[in-house]
């Protein structure tokens, strides 16, 4: 299969392609066409231009082209689902649960747009001031430069798309290089059905390309979600616009005195080992009470142990192919490297093709890559702490505030962890990769800036303007 470039509603083929290859099996099941920079300052111009309309879209209009993507995500779920399995590696049951949650996400984008986000704001709080009527209404700054990674190929679109489509902005998106067909597929199918072109233009492009509208000032948003380096580059570069970052995390799950282990273990392995562990929120670091240590270290390891790894299409994977062999070959590493540093690996720590086995480390130390970095693979640490502080302080040593799940009976220190865990959310009785997509998504310091969530990126992607009428003259 080919697919080209989305610009003025039509598919540019260009002239260079590159190959879209099955992380597991290795072969090439597509190819795309790289998009140049002269296709996007066109795209650029007609984002720019578009804006013009697309502000004053009626919202009937905007709810239209919404609920076209949840009806086209219903009646092709099965098609997307498989080319996630195919370029990204995902397992087929994550991958249709992603499709199911890409329908939420666009029906969410639905609610937004039927909400007046407005306000009126009292003008008789001074003598001075009296005789006049306030009001303000967010109206969207811009045209919106959107990358997404290769991990949620279709969510993640959704969630920069649902928002900008709610509030009547254009989107120039860049999907992952690894990963671009399964988005492009679906701009690919909207366009066919008929929304005006505008509103959409995606092209698969080098990273030098791209950064061009994270520069241009005519794009007035920059929705990125990925790597912190890369991150905090574009945000240097962005100019005045608004950026938002939402750049992973190593999230830690503290698991208490008294907790209840026989209700915790199955979300454990998921936390622990979807997608290969290829989840910004996945459980990266289990801190258990000493209490309960050596018998949950026990469980854990033999559950881990009989869980489905290798091929994503098998109903039964849980973990399937890291997204490439240099992703498969720095999980390897740092997994050496933390053992040649004393750390000891109970399980896994072993290959095949790109499969990693799911991989438990113990006896790790804080200044190892696999505790205080993002691994974005099938490792976890374990460790034990004595009390409850102890725990949240472990938690909160890092660089990194995505999300943090708490496992307790005691609501005192549920509240104490949701007050002192330094943490975009705080999941207390699950674990930390828990997300449904309603919810104000991100972190703090080296997890991003802003939320996802598509009532919260909304806000993002537009601004109150203030009107002040006087009465009389």
């Amino acid at each position: 299969m080919r697919i080209g470039s989305f610009v003025g509603g039509e598919e540019r083929m260009g002239s260079t392609w590159d190959p879209v290859v099955d992380p597991f099996t290795g072969e090439r099941v597509a190819e795309v066409a790289r998009g140049s920079a002269e296709l996007l300052e066109e795209a650029m111009g007609i984002a720019s231009e578009g804006f013009r309309r697309t502000r004053k879209a009626p919202a009937h209009e905007r709810i239209a082209i919404l609920e076209m993507a949840v009806q086209l995500l219903e009646e092709r779920s099965e098609e997307l689902a498989q080319w996630m399995v195919r370029e990204g590696g995902k397992p087929i049951t994550l991958a249709r649960g992603e499709v199911r949650r890409a329908r939420v996400t666009f029906s969410l984008g639905i609610d937004v747009a039927r909400r007046e986000s407005g306000g009126v704001i009292p003008m008789d709080t001074t003598a001075a001031s009296e005789g006049r009527f306030g009001f303000y209404h967010r109206v969207p700054r811009g045209p919106v430069a959107a990358i997404t990674p290769f991990n949620f190929p279709l969510n993640l679109v959704a969630h920069k798309w649902s928002p900008a489509l709610a509030v009547g902005a254009p989107m120039i998106l860049k999907p992952s290089e690894q990963c671009p067909v399964t988005g492009l597929v679906l701009i690919r199918w909207m366009l066919e059905a008929g929304i005006a072109p505008e509103w959409i233009a995606a092209m698969h492009m080098d990273a030098s390309v791209a950064e061009a509208m994270v520069r241009d000032p005519r794009m007035r948003v920059l929705s990125f979600t990925g790597s912190g380096r890369v991150g905090w580059h574009l945000r240097s570069i962005a100019g005045e616009k608004q950026v938002c970052l939402e750049l992973g995390g190593n999230a830690p799950l503290l698991i208490d005195e008294g907790a209840n282990l026989d209700g915790i273990m199955d979300r454990i392995q998921v936390g622990a080992w979807a997608h290969g562990g290829q989840v910004c929120i996945k459980t990266q670091r289990i801190l258990v009470h000493q209490s309960l240590y050596p018998e949950f270290l026990e469980r854990f390891i033999s559950d881990t142990q009989h869980i489905g790894v290798g091929d994503p299409r098998r109903e039964d994977t849980l973990v399937g192919p890291l997204i490439d062999r240099k992703s498969r070959d720095r999980v390897l590493t740092w997994i050496d490297e933390a053992v040649g540093a004393g750390a000891q690996c109970v399980t896994g720590g072993k290959a095949s093709g790109n499969v990693v086995s799911p991989t438990v480390l113990t006896q790790v130390e804080p200044s190892m890559r696999v505790v205080c970095d993002e691994v974005f693979g099938p490792v976890t640490t374990v460790e034990s702490f004595s009390t409850f502080e102890e725990g949240i302080q472990r938690a909160n040593n890092g660089p990194y505030g995505l999300q943090a799940g708490v496992i307790t009976p005691q609501l005192s220190r549920a509240m104490q962890a949701f007050e002192e865990l330094q943490f975009g959310g705080v999941i207390i009785n699950d674990i930390p990769t828990f997300r449904v997509d309603q919810m104000p998504y991100g972190g703090s310091g080296s997890s991003g800036i802003g939320r996802e969530g598509v009532q919260y990126a909304a806000e993002d992607f537009t601004e109150p303007r203030m009107v002040v009428i006087r009465r009389s003259m």
